[in-house]
């Protein structure tokens, strides 16, 4: 690659995104953040890890956060506030690094923590939204998860939807809403190998000098 190129990837629980993010990592060469933006956020902002691990997709559990949105704007609360450490800071300290890493000159991959929104100004940044079917979802959740199936649903249900409404509180948007994203593949239909050549061959055709 000539230039550096972020390539966001949001995904469904079970779809694969994670996977599909560690094989194009290492088809291109190129570093890939999921967890690690975590622990770079609480470098930076001298936060304890834990607190960004504990807020990690997730907003609080009470009715006023379902109906308000913090949108995000880029701002940072200063270290002085009794807000420094709130979750809405937690968030504004991963985009800062989100940002960071879409201005350096590498090029690299980042999973979920609503990077597409973040980097939506950004033009050296592609966005793909992994998704497929509840029952192939399902299926790929039960070879990590050891638990019956109606236990499985539940909890697929609830981390995809607490992966929306922490989406809807930063954004304003709906996490699966296709516009929001330059890509969107059905990794039930493609498989993973596949799903990594329709994301080289898109980023080809769009960076292409």
């Amino acid at each position: 690659m000539d230039k550096n190129i972020v390539i966001t990837i949001a995904r469904q629980y079970g779809s694969g995104g994670r996977t599909i993010a560690q094989m194009l990592s290492e088809r291109l060469g190129i570093h890939y953040y999921d967890k690690e933006l975590l622990r770079l956020a609480s470098e930076d902002s001298g936060i304890n890890e834990d607190l960004f691990r504990n807020a990690d997709e997730k907003i609080k559990n009470t009715k006023l956060f379902k109906i308000a949105h913090s949108v995000y704007h880029g701002e940072l609360i200063p270290p002085e506030s009794e807000d420094f450490t709130s979750m809405e800071n937690l968030f504004n300290y991963q985009a800062k690094i989100i940002k960071k890493l879409a201005e350096q000159d590498e090029s690299c991959i980042i999973v979920g923590r609503c990077a597409e929104y973040v980097l939506k100004d950004y033009d050296n940044v592609l966005s793909v939204f992994i998704h497929a079917p509840k029952e192939y979802c399902l299926e790929q959740a039960a070879k990590k998860q050891s638990m019956s199936p109606k236990e499985l649903e539940k909890y697929v249900q609830k981390v995809d939807k607490r992966k929306a409404d922490y989406h809807r509180y930063y954004t304003g948007l709906e996490w699966t809403d296709a516009r929001n994203y330059d890509l969107c593949l059905d990794s039930s239909k493609l498989g993973f190998e596949r799903c990594v050549d329709e994301i080289i061959a898109y980023m080809n055709v769009r960076f292409q000098d």
